[in-house]
């Protein structure tokens, strides 16, 4: 705020009040609150010497000079020098004693205004003495020096008190002008001013406190500007590391909290909108992490995983209860993808059914049994349904008659015997059982589990079965490398010596007929014996080839349909039976000592 001090000599002389006028130099303007802003005015005490006390008076004048009353009362130095001039002109110990007081008057001044800069009650000091240096020396160097002091420490005044009124008011400058632009000007006046840097540090921590605003609103893009800014104050201020460090952190913790946010929500059992949710808090997080940032990778995997697999991952083994301490047949989770199914034009061996090759794109994985269901997985859901299957109901099925080779029906054959007709063993793959059994026995699974069980697609089984391949066989074009799978073989030998007429050159697995589920190498998707051991039932009915087929990897089926496919190589298959495009059809009655089955899960 800004004043006028009006600076004036007054004296009284015989005749009544008078008053000294100082001159144009007697008005001063000064800076300051309320405790500077009246109008500061010396006026000389009056003083009463008679003309036979001048002796008296400079003892008393050089007295008060001594003890540093220079101005206040009537006994101060410089009235009583003044007065004496007044009565004897050119007194030559008043005159060297009134140019002693300015001095001294003039160091008081100096003292006030080397605290000026933050106390109102020293700049008024100031201003007092340069009203009493204005009358006692008009027009001395030295008391136009310590004016022109006066002015600077008026200035600096106004400079940063308007500056904290800007502070308060929340104009710190961002943008030109404010807070910053006068404690600028107020420092080039004074380098180093201690108010201003202090004005400084409140600018920084305006700035910063509205970086921290921005953080806490998630506005981590303004909170790094706020603090550019900030930065700019006093550059190098260690408060400014300290502060990206708080402002990192509330960044940290709002990734890692929008991350478990997230996750929690994939755990709901809608899956849909979970996704939903999750998807929602990944594009917040990405918003406002890091680029590269670990929580928002993990986030970005588990919905990817909880898209295309639940809560699974590919590759995973599980068993789900099934009631009653039983838990139903081991899954592996088969990782989500594309691939070209069918045979290609120039494929040695294929047939028009297995054409025209095309690409089917599965949107989510699935769980498809690691072996083909075992004798005794089929017994637990005999035993818990009473179901009979085709062979019981209708007294026979085809088994292998070793004496001549050939496949003869034959009475009593059911799920519970081997591809000869004997009893088979707990972990041989369930023989002798329709399609409609095989789909029984998942529905059985489903009811159990309340997971939704079924056959697997024609096109889950080709896939399962190449797990990556495209090649004519699932290890590639020629014969099968050692311990692949159970195929017909030149190295097999059966009972009493049979060769296969129609083999793999230079290939052997030691078994003729069936081998325990997972006697040999698991493929690239961890599941055992899909191209070999025996053929499998899918869920599709049979068409004669793929034109209109599903690209979506979904079983082709028609309301009715009672021919269903087989797909996969068995025990006794010859090598073109086993390419990985073959497929052939079969009544969905069909029960033979070469045709099994193996589930699938939807995750």
């Amino acid at each position: 705020m800004l004043v006028v001090l009006a600076v004036a000599a007054c004296r009284r002389d015989a005749d009544g009040d008078r008053q000294a006028d100082a001159g144009d130099g007697g008005r001063v303007e000064v800076s300051g609150d309320d405790r500077l802003a009246r109008t500061l005015t010396w006026e000389v005490p009056e003083v009463e010497i008679a003309p036979d006390a001048l002796a008296d008076a400079r003892e008393r004048a050089a007295a008060a000079l001594a003890e540093g009353r220079l101005h206040e009362g009537a006994d101060a130095a410089i009235p009583l020098y003044l007065e004496i001039l007044e009565a004897a002109p050119g007194d030559p110990e008043a005159t060297r004693g009134l140019a002693a007081a300015v001095v001294a008057l003039l160091a008081e001044g100096d003292a006030a205004l080397r605290d000026a800069g933050d106390s109102a009650d020293a700049l008024r000091h100031a201003h007092v003495v340069a009203a009493v240096a204005r009358v006692a020396a008009p027009g001395n160097e030295a008391v136009r020096a310590y004016l022109a002091r006066v002015d600077r420490a008026d200035r600096l005044w106004d400079l940063n008190a308007g500056a904290e009124a800007d502070i308060r008011a929340g104009n710190l400058g961002e943008s030109g002008g404010g807070a910053l632009a006068r404690l600028h000007e107020a420092l080039r006046i004074q380098p180093g001013q201690p108010r201003a840097l202090q004005g400084l540090a409140a600018v920084e921590s305006g700035l910063i406190r509205r970086a921290e605003e921005a953080a806490a609103r998630s506005d981590f893009d303004n909170a790094a500007a706020w603090l550019e800014l900030a930065d700019g104050v006093r550059p190098g201020d260690a408060t400014i590391v300290d502060a990206r460090e708080r402002i990192a952190a509330v960044r940290r913790a709002r990734v890692a909290d929008l991350r478990d946010q997230g996750l929690r929500a994939l755990q709901g059992r809608d899956r849909d909108a979970a996704l939903d949710t999750a998807r929602a808090r990944l594009d917040e997080l990405l918003r406002i992490a890091e680029p590269g940032s670990p929580a928002a990778a993990e986030l970005r995997t588990r919905i990817d995983l909880v898209t295309h697999y639940g809560w699974f991952h590919p590759g995973q083994a599980f068993t789900d209860a099934i009631g009653a301490g039983g838990r139903g047949p081991e899954m592996v989770v088969v990782p989500h993808g594309a691939f070209r199914m069918g045979a290609a034009d120039d494929e040695d061996g294929a047939s028009d059914s297995e054409r025209p090759a095309h690409y089917i794109r599965f949107a989510r994985g699935f769980a498809m049994s690691r072996t083909e269901v075992t004798v005794d997985q089929f017994r637990r859901f005999i035993t818990a349904t009473g179901h009979r299957t085709t062979a019981e109901r209708r007294g026979h099925s085809m088994v292998y008659e070793p004496r001549n080779g050939n496949f003869v029906r034959r009475n009593g054959v059911d799920w519970r015997h081997g591809y000869d007709g004997r009893v088979a063993s707990g972990d041989m793959p369930v023989l002798h059982v329709s399609a409609r059994d095989a789909d029984a026995y998942a529905e059985w699974l489903s009811k159990r589990s309340g997971r939704r069980y079924r056959l697997p697609s024609e096109a889950e089984f080709e896939y399962a079965l190449r797990a990556g391949s495209q090649a004519r066989f699932p290890w590639g074009d020629g014969a099968p490398p050692p311990r692949a799978g159970n195929f017909t073989g030149e190295h097999d030998r059966g009972p009493g010596g049979r060769r296969w007429n129609n083999a793999f050159m230079d290939y052997g697995d030691g078994h003729w007929g069936p081998a325990p589920v997972a006697s040999f190498e698991a493929n690239a998707y961890g599941l055992h014996d899909v191209a070999g051991n025996v053929s499998e039932w899918v869920a599709d009915c049979w068409h004669d080839g793929y034109r209109r087929a599903p690209a979506d990897g979904g079983a082709w089926v028609n309301p009715g349909c009672r021919t269903r496919v087989m797909r996969g190589g068995a025990w006794a298959s010859a090598p073109a039976q086993t390419r990985s495009a073959w497929r052939a059809p079969a009544d969905a009655d069909t029960t033979n000592a070469r045709l099994g089955f193996r589930v699938v899960r939807d995750l």
